[in-house]
Parts: C-alpha cells; sequence; structure tokens
C-alpha cells in the first residue's frame, strides 16, 4: 500500500515534474533538473530530498565524475493508489485532495494538449486520440480491466526500442473508470 507520506510527496507540482524528466531522460544531476525545469538548484535539492524519503527517488553517486555533483536516479517507476487504501479519517482527507491533484494535474496536460494542437506536427494530431466506453461491470470486473490496462501499457511501453534512431516525443496517456449514470 502507498503511505501518505508518499501521496504527499508526488503529488507536488514541482515533483511530478522531477519524476517526469527522471523517467523520460533517466538519471540526472541536480543542475541539470534545475536548468531543464526551470528551477533554483536550491529548491530541486529540497524536493529530491522530499521524494527520497518516500522511496521515489535515490542518490546515484557512482554516476558522479567528481565530489561536486550530486546525481538522482528513480527508485520506483509507477505508483497505484486508492483512496479506499487509507482507513483513518485525515489520512483519506489527504488522499481525497491528492486525487483532485492528480486529475487537475491530468486535465491540465490534456488542456495544453487541446490549446496547442493546430501548431503540431500533422502526424502527432493524427496519432493523439480519446476514447470512452460504456459497458456493465461488477466491482471485480472493474479491477480487472484496470489490471488488462496496466498490463497493455506495460507491454507497450516495454516494447519500444528506444534504440533504434526513431525520433521519439513524451506522450500523456490516461484513463479513468468508474460507475456512472446514463
Amino acid at each position: 500500500m502507498t503511505s501518505i507520506e508518499t501521496l504527499r510527496a508526488v503529488h507536488h507540482p514541482t515533483r511530478r515534474r522531477i519524476i517526469d524528466h527522471l523517467y523520460l531522460h533517466g538519471p540526472a544531476q541536480v543542475g541539470s533538473l534545475a536548468r531543464d525545469l526551470e528551477q533554483q538548484v536550491g529548491s530541486i535539492s529540497h524536493h529530491l530530498r522530499m521524494l527520497e524519503r518516500a522511496g521515489i527517488v535515490a542518490a546515484a553517486p557512482e554516476l558522479a565524475a567528481d565530489g561536486r555533483t550530486s546525481w538522482w536516479r528513480l527508485a520506483q517507476d509507477t505508483l497505484t493508489w486508492s483512496v479506499e487504501d487509507f482507513d483513518h479519517a485525515a489520512d483519506r482527507t489527504q488522499a481525497r485532495a491528492a486525487e483532485r491533484l492528480n486529475i487537475d494535474h491530468q486535465l491540465a496536460k490534456l488542456s495544453a494538449w487541446k490549446r496547442g494542437s493546430d501548431q503540431a506536427d500533422p502526424a502527432w494530431r493524427r496519432a493523439a486520440f480519446s476514447t470512452e466506453y460504456l459497458a456493465k461491470a461488477t466491482p471485480d470486473e472493474l479491477v480487472a480491466l484496470q489490471a488488462a490496462l496496466h498490463a497493455a501499457v506495460q507491454e507497450w511501453r516495454d516494447g519500444i526500442d528506444l534504440d533504434d534512431g526513431a525520433d521519439r516525443e513524451p506522450v500523456f496517456v490516461f484513463a479513468h473508470g468508474f460507475p456512472t449514470r446514463p
């Protein structure tokens, strides 16, 4: 189970960007993270320490050419959780807040794409998608769908040959499944 401390650490906007950067680009120095994310080195160092305490990132001293550079890598690249994971009222309240921040993050990414998509390469405009489905299911069947979607995305990610020389851009995919009324 994910701890409430992990949720607090991960759902800060700067920390979320650090995690995304490390996932997409691999281990990085504090200075290059600060430059790429347009942040101060001290701020990045603070956020990395918060993520380290939560077990999300780890120092990578073996990558440093000298003692003056601080390298970091992801220690955990997936995080799955539910508000229902938390029994105490205060933790559930914080988990709901983290859930709202997560949804805001997802919708902000979608909104940014929609605002700028007219200027995007036509191949990316054709590749981008939106999909939705309506079905009847039990809670267990919805859990099974979540597991199948996770497995399909993981298989897709693992099948990408990052060394083939193809020009790739970061892509963001998200989905939600929940009970509804017509």
